[in-house]
This record gives structure tokens, C-alpha cells and sequence, in this order.
């Protein structure tokens, strides 16, 4: 029995949706949120973010019906949730915003 969700060359939104709320969660724990700790272990859910975001975007439809608004949604928070990696990602490493007087 295969699962036609794991296969790469179908159009999946569950797919994509999984790999960006898998990976933002990732990132939520690698970055011990409050403390902001600097690791480079970060990239890996950011990249699968951006491959969730990506394989999102494969199945937009080229007329406009409610799937195609739906899917859009999905891309928003897609961008949102990329965002937020890559925040937890580079926050670390800016310290002028983090100046103590």
C-alpha cells in the first residue's frame, strides 16, 4: 500500500502544510525561544520551510475558484511561518538590537 501524499510528483497541500507547521515547530525548540540561543541547526527547518512553502505554491490553479483562495491562505501562512524561522535564525546574531545600556 503506498501513500499518495509521500509521493513528490503528486500536488499535495496536506504535504507542504505538514512540512511548514513540522518545521516551525522545529525552530520554535532548536531556538529556545525566550533565550534566543545562536545554532546553525536552524537552517535545516527553515530550508524545509521554504520546500513546504514551495511545494504550496504547486498547486495553485490557473483559474480562481474557492481551492484556489484556499491555497492562497495556505501561502500566507506559509510566508508567515518562514518568516518566523528565519527570525528565530538571524535574531540571534543582530546585536545591536539586543544593547544593554
Amino acid at each position: 500500500m503506498r501513500i499518495r501524499s509521500l509521493n513528490p510528483r503528486l500536488h499535495s497541500l496536506a504535504r507542504g502544510t505538514f512540512l511548514v507547521l513540522v518545521s516551525l515547530a522545529a525552530a520554535f525548540l532548536l531556538s529556545d525561544f525566550p533565550h534566543n540561543r545562536p545554532t546553525l541547526f536552524l537552517a535545516i527547518p527553515a530550508v524545509l520551510a521554504i520546500v513546504g512553502t514551495a511545494d504550496t505554491v504547486r498547486c495553485m490553479q490557473p483559474r480562481w475558484s474557492f481551492y484556489h483562495g484556499g491555497v492562497l491562505l495556505l501561502i500566507y501562512m506559509d510566508l508567515m511561518a518562514v518568516a518566523m524561522i528565519l527570525f528565530f535564525f538571524l535574531y540571534p546574531y543582530a546585536f545591536w538590537l539586543a544593547a544593554s545600556h
